[in-house]
């Protein structure tokens, strides 16, 4: 049985998820792996601090320099704004390149400190071959989903963003599967699990703002990690990790 199907047949027959159990769980995986988030954060803070430099500073020169360049009487100038507003769309998609392997990079180091694996908190893994144009492709494919949702409204984006989510957590620990066989597998885990996940994402995400606020808000960069854990257990108990899989196709075998 291919790693696809096997998947697919894992999610069908997953059991259900106890809100509680994953959120206290949550908790404590967090405190072993909160540094390690907030690196992710930071790292992912710094690639995105040349973008933004070149996106707005053409536009503060021509601003400062010459502020009537910007309009043409009393209407903006699109022949400035257009290409601006293009470049945008660019930087939101290595955003989420970037985004998407530092992510997958922290689910990888999450599953590390949780089983007390040997292993080093290698940041940028799915920067390297053969995964660089796996990420970059994954990447693509999940921001197209995203902007289709956006223009479809508000409620479409809403319904994909655990999928999307899920998709994340599904490369990293599947790294050599197709695309395309990903995508499938974090829509089936996504639609199968979709209330509980939505449900964690949304409060995990939540907490991880309130108490990163009392912490003079400062602490909002250390408790933000905190709103991706929850994915990383509903994959665990839901799907579970390649050696379960070749332990349970020996088992098969045997029979």
């Amino acid at each position: 049985m291919n790693t696809v199907n096997h998947l697919l047949e894992k999610i069908d027959r997953a059991k259900a998820l106890d809100f509680g159990d994953i959120f206290n769980k949550s908790i404590e995986l967090f405190k072993k792996v909160w540094v390690q988030g907030l690196v992710i954060l930071l790292l992912t803070i710094a690639f995105m601090i040349p973008f933004y430099i070149i996106m707005y500073l053409p536009l503060i020169a021509m601003g400062v320099l010459d502020p009537e360049s910007l309009q043409q009487g009393s209407e903006p100038n699109m022949a400035i704004l257009i290409p601006f507003y293009l470049f945008m769309i660019v930087f939101a998609f290595f955003a989420m390149i970037i985004s998407f392997g530092l992510k997958a990079a922290f689910f990888r180091i999450c599953k590390i400190k949780d089983l007390n694996e040997s292993g080093t908190d290698d940041y940028f893994y799915f920067f390297k071959k053969p995964y660089l144009g796996k990420t970059i492709k994954l990447a693509a494919i999940t921001f197209l989903i995203s902007l289709i949702a956006t223009l479809l409204c508000f409620f479409p984006i809403i319904y994909a963003m655990v999928p999307i989510a899920l998709i994340n957590v599904i490369y990293a620990f599947n790294p050599d599967m197709e695309p395309q066989d990903i995508v499938k597998v974090g829509f089936k885990l996504g639609n199968k699990k979709w209330l509980i996940t939505f449900g964690l994402i949304f409060i995990a995400g939540l907490l991880s703002q309130i108490v990163g606020m009392i912490m003079c808000f400062i602490g909002v960069f250390v408790t933000a990690s905190f709103a991706y854990i929850p994915l990383y257990y509903i994959y665990k108990d839901s799907v579970g990790f390649n050696e379960q899989h070749v332990i349970d196709e020996i088992g098969t075998s045997i029979e």
